[in-house]
């Protein structure tokens, strides 16, 4: 939005860009110890006055984690009350509102830099390419305020500026404040970012710690249950030389008392541990001791035992994971496997590294194991492996899971988002097996079930098991596909958009159909008809007003193929294979829109996916990331399926867009419209998918501009409305998401 109207500039300017002797600590450091650099610099010149100003700052970074705060001091010293923090953007102007109630005397600038680990800690030195306040009108620093709050703010999400007011209002007489003081706080909230790993043990203690349910709370519920309660989960532990008793005393501590466990005795183990099994064996009579030979059919044998899982010897159950898995399947009761979140502990017992997991996904567990061992099987899933070892159990667990895949859907899989297993992580040599059984395992289910489909290994992220990729065939003969090109002038773009797909595209079989919407540029006509002359094009004029849903309707009514691709015309093509990529998965029956990998010019990424709910309505996955990060549970690298992706790469089958009904033209002319054909595919029943293997630059909203006039902002808070009355919940609850994981920012940060 275009605030100068409102607006008073005056630039505050740092004494210099930022010297190497800033860098605490610099030279002790050598690159792989090198956590993070805190730069801080006065201002000189003019300061501001009392009044509401907007903060402006951007800066170039080597490092994947930037913020910077505002130090300020009225009079009385540096008041940490008024400083200001906020997230930096690599390579993009970053802004928030702020307010002074005194005339400054003093501004400190600190910027907090956490390296990206592939850089050397001399190119983290950040460059400051943008920094300035400009003083605000009072009203129109409100009304942005309330803007933000009404997208970003789940206490106010969806509300007109007059409501959130109002429930400001209600909050601060309570509180005794100003309303719009109790406004500047709310605001503040929205820029709050935990990073999973440094913020992880701020969030287990202001936000685990807030959940964790009371002894009355599983008094109760196991009051409301059967005797024995409803639910019981029959576990596995193998016994090994190098038994952890911790895993069994998790088991033995949990708040739900409904579960039975086998332990087999290797015939290594030492007798000392023998004797100790033996003796909790007999102190509880729910703990069975069996040989190492015992196979899985013995425990399904037992006409007990709604769900069946494997504990791996060295990991911890929380003390109420089973309670909550209970209350789940009781939510979902059709449920055939659950699973949870999980964490790690580390040497000194401490919880790190989360994994904050997505709901079902069959994508990603064919790039890897997402799931983990935090899982358990309703006994039917299991019938087919009666005969499969215990003590393997737990090196089966990714092929338990494969096998199960053709018979699970969203509604057949319970997942529980809270942290409810600790695990220890796995030493080289056994991460190095586990890689391979579940590259092979893969291999394995591949042949059987999806032939002709090629296995590649992926990139590994850190911690990871086997991260695979799937190359899926293309039919023959190859299917043609039509690339529509909505554009309006724009010839700088357009020309490298067709260009590219022209010259670089390795796919066999295309043809683009450029979508003119009344160009006027002379150059413009001429390169339509010049371009023309290639027998793999053709332009379509279309003579109305600007309707980015009815010009591609309109494209596709004329298109030959039988698959279709959504191109914007600042769309630049940089990988040969991008469209093979894309038609394989789209070609498949299950499979509706498949998304790309999207950068900016400047190799950061622009869409990796859409999640759904952020900002109010959708927000691009790992948006600012650097191009060769792995992004969160590194799904920057790996295939996955998802509720949306971005229309200004997208290919479907027209079958399946016609199916749908195509874009909507009535109430989504301009934004939001690939993120409601994506839900209308998802919800006839059909899987949308992205995939980081096909990659192309983005150079975005070249062609409309930006929403920066009263009639502009007006048409899209129409379109957010109508997405929120259509889609309602659906927009809270991404399934490819996790509940814990911020609806504000589009980094995969804590909530």
């Amino acid at each position: 939005m275009d605030f100068r109207p409102f607006a008073r500039f005056f630039r505050l300017e740092p004494t210099a860009l930022v010297p190497k002797e800033c860098i605490q600590d610099r030279q002790s450091l050598e690159p792989e110890c090198f956590a993070e650099a805190t730069v801080r610099l006065p201002w000189q010149g003019r300061l501001p006055r009392r009044g509401w100003y907007m903060l402006e700052f951007a800066a170039e970074y080597a490092g994947s984690r930037a913020t910077l705060t505002l130090h300020v001091d009225c009079g009385s010293g540096a008041d940490p009350a008024l400083s200001v923090s906020l997230p930096l953007k690599w390579g993009r102007v970053a802004k928030r509102v702020c307010y002074f109630p005194e005339p400054v005397r003093e501004l400190v600038l600190e910027v907090s830099i956490a390296p990206d680990g592939q850089s050397a800690p001399e190119s983290g030195l950040p460059e400051i390419s943008h920094c300035c306040l400009a003083w605000l009108a009072p009203h129109f620093a409100r009304g942005r305020i309330c803007q933000r709050l009404a997208n970003m703010h789940h206490r106010y999400r969806g509300l007109e500026h007059r409501e959130v007011v109002r429930a400001l209002r209600q909050e601060a007489a309570g509180r005794g404040r100003t309303w719009h003081g109790q406004g500047l706080s709310r605001y503040a909230e929205t820029f709050h970012k935990r990073c999973p790993d440094a913020g992880y043990q701020m969030w287990l203690a202001q936000v685990e710690a807030e959940t964790l349910p009371c002894a009355g709370e599983v008094a109760d519920y196991l009051a409301e249950q059967k005797s024995p309660p409803q639910f019981l989960f029959h576990l596995h532990l193998p016994a090994i030389q190098e038994l952890d008793l911790g895993a069994l005393h998790s088991l033995r501590q949990q708040s739900y008392p409904n579960w039975r466990l086998a332990v087999t005795i290797g015939v290594d183990v030492p007798p000392a541990l023998v004797a100790e099994l033996e003796r909790i064996s007999a102190d509880d009579e729910r703990i069975t001791l069996l040989p190492d030979d015992a196979r899985l059919g013995d425990l399904l044998e037992e006409e007990r035992g709604d769900f069946v899982a494997a504990l791996p010897y060295n990991d911890h159950l929380a003390q109420h994971a089973l309670y909550y898995i209970a209350r789940a399947v009781g939510a979902q009761p059709d449920a055939l496997l659950v699973y949870t979140d999980s964490d790690s502990l580390n040497r000194a017992g401490e919880r790190e590294a989360p994994l904050f997991k997505p709901g079902w996904n069959p994508d990603l567990l064919l790039a890897y194991n997402y799931i983990g061992s935090a899982c358990l099987f309703r006994r039917p899933l299991l019938d087919g492996f009666r005969s499969l070892r215990l003590d393997s159990w737990s090196e089966s667990g990714y092929r338990l899971l494969l096998e199960a895949r053709a018979r699970l859907g969203q509604e057949d899989v319970a997942h529980v988002p809270r942290v409810l297993y600790h695990q220890k992580p796995l030493l080289e040599t056994a991460l190095a097996a586990c890689q391979g059984a579940e590259r092979e395992a893969l291999a394995g289910y591949l042949s059987r079930v999806m032939p002709g489909t090629q296995l590649e290994d992926g990139q590994l992220f850190p911690g990871s098991a086997a991260v695979m990729r799937c190359r899926f065939p293309i039919p023959e003969p190859a299917p043609l596909v039509s690339l529509l090109v909505p554009t309006r002038d724009g010839i700088e773009y357009l020309r490298r958009c067709v260009g590219s797909i022209l010259s670089l595209t390795d796919y066999p079989n295309f043809e683009v159909l450029v979508l003119d919407n009344q160009s006027s540029c002379r150059e413009t006509l001429a390169y339509l008809q010049q371009v023309e002359t290639d027998a793999r094009v053709r332009v379509l004029r279309w003579d109305y007003p600007f309707n980015y849903s009815a010009i591609n309707n309109f494209g596709a009514r004329h298109a030959r193929g039988e698959l279709l691709g959504l191109i914007n015309n600042d769309i630049e093509v940089i990988s040969p294979g991008w469209l093979r990529e894309m038609v394989s998965h789209a070609c498949r029956p299950e499979i509706g829109c498949v998304g790309a990998k999207l950068y900016y010019d400047n190799d950061t990424v622009q869409h990796g996916g859409v999640i759904l709910g952020i900002g109010g309505t959708a927000g691009h996955s790992h948006k600012y990331a650097r191009r060769e990060e792995p992004g969160y549970m590194g799904r920057l690298q790996v295939v996955q399926n998802l509720s949306a992706v971005t229309g200004a790469c997208l290919v479907l089958r027209k079958s399946v867009f016609e199916e749908v009904g195509g874009l909507n033209e009535r109430d989504l002319p301009v934004a939001y419209n690939d993120v409601d054909l994506c839900l209308k595919v998802r919800e006839a029943g059909y899987r949308n998918l992205w995939t980081p293997y096909a990659e192309l630059y983005h150079h975005e909203s070249l062609s409309r501009g930006a929403d920066d006039t009263f009639r502009k902002r007006r048409r899209a808070q129409r379109e957010a409305e109508y997405m929120r009355k259509r889609w309602g919940q659906a927009l809270d609850t991404d399934p490819a998401y996790n509940p814990n994981l911020t609806l504000v920012h589009e980094d995969f940060s804590l909530k």
